[in-house]
């Protein structure tokens, strides 16, 4: 949608700090968006704003009724972007933290049962899911990806799941392959045996490719790390249904009931997620005639859907007399080369050179990548590949063609 268009591609990097060079190694092609996205100027602003001021919210004073306000701007705001007019919202320490929040309620809350998740989680679920299913006492059932693809199906879970499930977990995107799994279909095949099961979403990865959609998907659960999606670091956003805020929750005696927030929130987190909503609703309007907030948010999602997927058909298939990195030598992408589910991240690995020295020598050349390593955070995906590490490269839509070309030219001379 904006892939040609020079102008627009210049005014979205223009709205991002640290666009093309880094303080501490200078010019830079950043490719490392899955471990962080780039940061909006105005939530640099905005967070430097908050941070200056003293008063807590919930005081007689005009500050604190500012607090206030900008947090109800902020809930309203995520809920637009989420797309849910049901639940609640609130932000914690971290997307890690608050999956093991919501799951720790939902294990803890629930009947007698069974818990169920999938080998493809990130360990911000699964780890959680498994930790909480034992103390509880509740049986763990793993649901299997394929390894071929990165995915874990519908089906797959529909063939494991029995009434007893109380609790369910799904992840919407891999952050090693970059595949997404359906997450409507995975929850209707829940919902089908175990109709009350609890539904959490682990919605971290997916985030800055847009269109986040909550209410179709039927869950209860659904969380983010917004430094992923254009904020900054220091916060999560969750979001929990109602039937998930009915049940018990940690929170100070006799204080007020459904709150899920221990202590003093920081205004700014609320106030520089406005921000990033403001910047979706702004692409909107430079790709679409939307008049419609939501609508706006929808067509920025789609607009930066298509640009990924051109950045990463180039990385993949190669552009002009540039090979891509289907035609390395020696090379294995994870989830495949042909993947509809993919949503701007390609991880390979090559038979002939180490993923560290591919990683380090593309760094040298100012081009950042990220080595994933059959660790605890990707050794599910990667061991059953026979795999020790690979190379991940994650795209976001302020990205160019041009960073695409350099990428592929340092990747043919490191592979000969």
């Amino acid at each position: 949608m904006f892939t040609n268009n020079s102008d627009l591609m210049t005014a979205i990097r223009g709205r991002f700090a640290h666009v093309d060079s880094c303080p501490f190694q200078g010019p830079r092609i950043f490719f490392e968006n899955a471990g962080g996205a780039l940061t909006l100027n105005s939530v640099v602003d905005t967070s430097a704003l908050f941070a200056a001021i003293p008063d807590n919210q919930g005081r007689d004073n005009a500050a604190s009724h500012a607090l206030v306000g900008k947090i109800t701007q902020a809930r309203a705001d995520m809920a637009l972007f989420f797309n849910t007019s049901g639940g609640r919202f609130f932000v914690g320490e971290s997307g890690t933290e608050l999956s093991f929040r919501l799951i720790r309620t939902a294990v803890m809350g629930t009947p007698n049962g069974a818990v169920i998740g999938s080998t493809v989680e990130h360990p911000a679920s699964r780890s959680a899911a498994l930790h909480w299913a034992n103390i509880a006492g509740k049986p763990y059932i793993s649901v299997p990806h394929d390894d071929a693809t990165g995915q874990v199906t519908a089906a797959a879970y529909a063939r494991l799941m029995t009434p007893q499930v109380r609790v369910a977990t799904i992840l919407h995107t891999s952050p090693v392959t970059g595949i997404a799994n359906d997450v409507a279909g995975i929850s209707a095949a829940i919902r089908a045996v175990s109709p009350e099961a609890i539904i959490f979403v682990d919605g971290i990865q997916h985030a800055s490719h847009g269109r986040i959609d909550i209410a179709s998907y039927d869950i209860d659960g659904y969380v983010i790390s917004p430094y992923k999606l254009f904020s900054r670091h220091g916060y999560g956003i969750a979001w929990a249904s109602d039937r998930l805020t009915g049940l018990s929750l940690e929170t100070l005696a006799n204080g007020p009931a459904g709150n899920w927030e221990l202590g003093t929130r920081d205004t700014g987190s609320y106030a520089t997620f406005s921000d990033v909503v403001r910047y979706f609703e702004w692409l909107g309007d430079q790709v679409s005639e939307q008049a419609d907030p939501r609508a706006k948010i929808e067509a920025a999602g789609t607009a930066i859907h298509d640009h990924e997927q051109t950045l990463t058909n180039a990385l993949l298939y190669g552009t002009g007399n540039l090979p891509g990195v289907v035609d390395l030598p020696g090379v294995t992408i994870l989830g495949g080369a042909d993947n509809p589910a993919r949503e701007g991240l390609v991880s390979f690995a090559l038979d002939a050179v180490p993923a560290a020295a591919i990683v380090e020598k593309l760094n040298a050349q100012g081009i950042r990548t990220h080595l994933r390593k059959a660790d605890h955070y990707s050794g599910n995906i990667l061991t059953p590949l026979g795999l020790e590490a690979a190379v991940r490269v994650s795209l976001c839509h302020y990205n160019t063609l041009d960073e695409i070309r350099t990428l592929l030219a340092a990747l043919k001379d490191i592979a000969e």
